[in-house]
């Protein structure tokens, strides 16, 4: 039979494969259905022979591998087990390598063994309701000299404020009695007195005013006071820092205290303890009472070179003797402006200073001839413009019994008179 003639375009085809079309091999019609006579026929594939022997080739390749195995082994036997034999084997433990310190980790070693005895807790124990002493406080105390069958301690005033009883403990644990031979409130310092017969070191004393800002210290307390001769490193961040204080907590900063900073850690309970520098010597009286606890590496401690004089007097006469010009003062900023103008007189360019409110009948500043109203704004040519900065100038500068320049203001006018210092009751420093 002749084929017919093929269609002009695929879209003439009636009966176009789509399995043709998308590439799939010719579908096997159904029973009954026409075909095509421009499909290509159906032709199906016989099925594929099935293989025979399979397992067989399997074992026989295992036991040709087995076979094969065991005579490498056999050759190479003899080289493994000569290696075997030339090498020693160790029967002893392997040695431990010695650590090595430093030249500066020994020096700070060295440093916290000559003052970590010296180094003491201080226990405040204040009566209860129920009639027994309790346990109010901890901190930490240095013991800096010893003479006879007394020792001397000293430590941070409001470690030990209030207290009914003290007991100090040394860092053996050995706790003794202690005795509070003065406090001052303003330096924030109080020397107390125990029992020698126990105490096997004394710390050595440094010379705050030759540090250096970076020089390492080490800050030696009673942490928290339970973790006892707690050791902290650092450095001086500054020699000289002035900080103000309220030093009779009135909500007023009255003394602008002299620190050294540093950014050894100084925790809560380490109030009184030791900071000492790399030769093991004692610079500064660790202070939490002026250290902001909320902020981290910022540490304070009073230099041993204004604490020594304070601890004398105390240890001497129980208080500290400090001059006085005899007045009582506010400062000029408490003063509304018009105040300033009208009462005080001041020009508009004097906005600091402190104003006598009052004096005391036959003081230095009475005798001197002056007066209420008077604005100092400076003493011995330093500039005062606060309560703080007097207190500051008399205390560091003067003694009792000196005579310092004042300058004041007065109706206006800038004067000057020399008044004799007196002493200060202790009552109120």
């Amino acid at each position: 039979m002749d084929r017919p003639e093929e269609p002009r375009n695929e879209s003439d085809q009636p009966y176009a494969s789509t399995d043709e079309t998308n590439g799939f091999p010719p579908r096997r019609p159904s029973e009954g259905e026409p075909v095509s006579p421009y499909r290509e026929s159906y032709e199906e594939e016989p099925p594929a022979p099935k293989r025979r022997g399979g397992g067989k080739a399997f074992f026989v390749g295992l036991i040709g591998g087995i076979i094969g195995a065991l005579l490498i082994a056999l050759i190479a036997w003899p080289f493994v087990r000569d290696e075997m034999t030339s090498a020693p084997v160790s029967t002893t433990a392997p040695e431990q390598a010695a650590t090595k310190a430093t030249e500066s980790e020994n020096d700070i070693v060295s440093a916290v063994s000559q003052t970590k005895e010296a180094v003491v807790s201080v226990t405040n124990l204040q009566s209860s309701f129920q009639g027994a002493d309790q346990e109010t406080g901890a901190g930490s105390g240095v013991i800096y000299k010893k003479d006879g069958n007394k020792a001397y301690v000293v430590t941070n005033y409001h470690v030990v404020e209030g207290a009914s009883r003290l007991s100090v403990t040394l860092s053996d644990g050995t706790a003794l009695e202690a005795k509070v031979l003065g406090e001052d409130p303003t330096y924030d310092l109080a020397v107390l007195s125990i029992d020698a017969s126990k105490v096997t070191q004394v710390v050595k004393l440094g010379d705050s005013d030759t540090l250096r800002a970076g020089e390492t210290v080490l800050a030696i307390g009673n942490p928290l006071g339970i973790f006892a001769n707690s050791v902290t490193r650092g450095v001086i961040s500054a020699q000289e820092r002035t900080v103000p204080v309220d030093t009779n907590k009135d909500g007023q900063q009255d003394f602008n205290t002299e620190v050294i900073q540093t950014d050894a850690a100084i925790n809560p309970g380490n109030s009184g303890g030791a900071l000492i520098n790399t030769s093991g010597q004692l610079i500064g009286i660790n202070s939490m009472k002026i250290a902001e606890a909320s902020v981290e590496g910022v540490g304070f401690a009073i230099p041993i070179n204004e604490a020594l004089p304070i601890m004398r007097d105390l240890e001497q006469n129980g208080e500290v003797i400090r001059p006085q010009l005899g007045i009582q003062i506010r400062d000029v900023q408490e003063f509304p402006s018009g105040f300033r103008e009208d009462r005080l007189k001041l020009p508009n360019d004097v906005t600091r200073g402190i104003v006598v409110v009052g004096l005391t009948g036959n003081s230095g500043a009475e005798k001197a001839g002056m007066k209420e109203n008077d604005v100092i704004v400076e003493i011995n040519g330093k500039d005062i413009n606060s309560f703080a900065d007097l207190k500051s100038v008399l205390y560091r500068d003067a003694k009792v019994g000196d005579n310092v320049k004042v300058t004041f203001y007065r109706g206006g006018e800038k004067q000057t008179l020399d008044v004799k210092l007196s002493a200060q009751p202790a009552t109120v420093q």
